[in-house]
């Protein structure tokens, strides 16, 4: 049997060499609270390229200042900032895996400014009370997306990823958990969708690579959006062009699974798979390559996108390479021992 996850894939014209993914991360390490990428991301993200990962996802990286996490955040927001990401990219590029980048805007969850924004003004947990946003500065958001997609193609990444999950502002817009507006971006699924849908056209608008989506299928609340719900939304998603769902779970407000155990948020990705009639990204306490391979076989996703795992193991691929016995190049360097 020919091992599925050691496979090539296409998204609009971009190959990757299997369907391993190393997941979006934050490292919090731009110790000069600027923005700017450091040894520490360079070293950190060609570690798991000459590891044999198939695609290299940057962690969440911000599209204003203001949207960051931490201020030890990466950032996209500065004409000065792909400069760095180009480093990383040739890094990548050099061990035969493709780089992606995800772009972000924290929203409530925002420990950086005295004053934070959101669709409405309901805090996060022991987090200060955001600001409603305006139109004015929804307006603005959108452009800084596109913008920070414009820097991310100047800095020449193969794939974007649009952070709309795990609670972040996007993700905010999308629940009626934490979206209670009355005008056009609140209300209904689709006018809660429209904030997200004006992000993906503005940045088709200045991209034609693969675009990918990461959404949180399970609020863990019956007040907030359903299974039902995210596969509609990824209708739309796929109306719009998008090339693949992103398949996570939870971070809107602070209630999530009642337990954890491997594989548990994968049958929200093949639920959407399913439902939406898309590609799928599967993440989640996924850890051996023979579990990563039932997921593709059995049609429950398309790519694996790996998190902690890659932490503790940066050549993770050979580990499960060993396990399927398939065979995968080794970098020149390392083939005595490979």
């Amino acid at each position: 049997m020919t091992s599925k996850l050691f496979s090539p894939v296409t998204f609009k014209g971009i190959t990757l060499k299997n369907r391993i993914v190393m997941s979006p991360m934050c490292m919090y390490s731009s110790d000069t609270k600027d923005g700017h990428v450091r040894p520490f991301h360079i070293s950190h993200y060609e570690s798991r390229a000459v590891g044999q990962v198939g695609l290299i996802m940057v962690e969440a990286t911000a599209i204003t200042p203001e949207g960051r996490i931490s201020d030890q955040d990466l950032g996209i927001w500065d004409d000065k900032h792909p400069e760095g990401h180009q480093q990383i990219i040739e890094r990548v590029h050099e061990h035969g895996a493709k780089a992606a980048i995800q772009l972000a805007h924290a929203g409530r969850k925002s420990t950086v400014n005295e004053t934070i924004y959101a669709p409405s003004a309901i805090a996060f947990d022991q987090i200060k009370t955001p600001t409603e946003l305006s139109i004015e500065q929804i307006a603005e958001i959108i452009t800084a997306f596109t913008n920070g997609a414009k820097r991310a193609k100047e800095a020449g990444y193969d794939i974007i990823e649009v952070h709309a999950a795990h609670g972040y502002l996007i993700n905010q817009f999308l629940s009626p958990l934490t979206n209670k507006r009355t005008d056009q971006y609140g209300g209904t699924l689709e006018n809660r969708f429209r904030f997200l849908r004006s992000i993906i056209e503005n940045i088709r608008s200045v991209w034609s690579g693969p675009l990918f989506v990461r959404i949180s299928a399970d609020e863990y609340s019956e007040q907030g959006n359903s299974l039902e719900d995210f596969i509609t939304l990824s209708n739309w998603l796929k109306e719009l062009g998008i090339d693949l769902i992103d398949v996570s779970t939870g971070g809107v407000i602070p209630t999530g699974p009642s337990e954890v155990y491997p594989g548990y948020q994968v049958p929200h990705a093949e639920a959407i798979r399913k439902g939406a009639n898309i590609e799928t990204g599967a993440v989640g306490l996924i850890t051996t390559g023979i579990q990563a391979e039932e997921i593709l076989q059995n049609g429950r996703a398309d790519l694996i996108f790996i998190a902690r795992e890659l932490l503790r193991n940066p050549y993770w691929p050979l580990s499960a390479a060993k396990e399927l016995q398939a065979n995968i190049q080794a970098p020149n360097q390392y083939e005595r021992a490979w």
